[in-house]
């Protein structure tokens, strides 16, 4: 069982950066790979990255590539977004989740947290 209680997220203007934090409880941390999916209002929950369960192997959309990136720390039990460059687009909650795959598909993935707000204005 993981538990996952995201943070970070809030209001930004575009060109700005924000860091989001997932915090996980559970043992299985360490095993799991760790996903960021987001949502804004009206669409489909969409991936956004993706790392393994050691960090050697990442994933991103295409829509952010180059612009976020994902890492876990496992001795701490945490997986972060660094967002830079963010646009209006991004506004969504963003999600983050514990599965055994890491992949973009959101369906493998058993654990998610709450969600946390991003909202860019232009």
């Amino acid at each position: 069982q993981v538990q996952l209680v995201e943070s970070g997220g809030g209001l930004v203007q575009a060109g700005g950066s924000l860091t989001l934090s997932c915090a996980a409880s559970g043992r299985a941390f360490a095993r799991n790979a760790m996903g960021w999916f987001r949502q804004a209002p009206g669409k489909e929950r969409e991936f956004v990255a993706v790392t393994d369960w050691s960090g050697g192997y990442t994933n991103y959309a295409g829509s952010v590539q180059g612009r976020f990136t994902i890492s876990r720390d496992n001795a701490k039990n945490t997986v972060s977004l660094q967002m830079n460059s963010l646009k209006p687009e991004d506004t969504a909650v963003y999600y983050c989740a514990a599965g055994v795959a890491a992949t973009a598909s959101r369906y493998p993935y058993q654990y998610w947290g709450q969600g946390t707000q991003v909202t860019v204005s232009s």
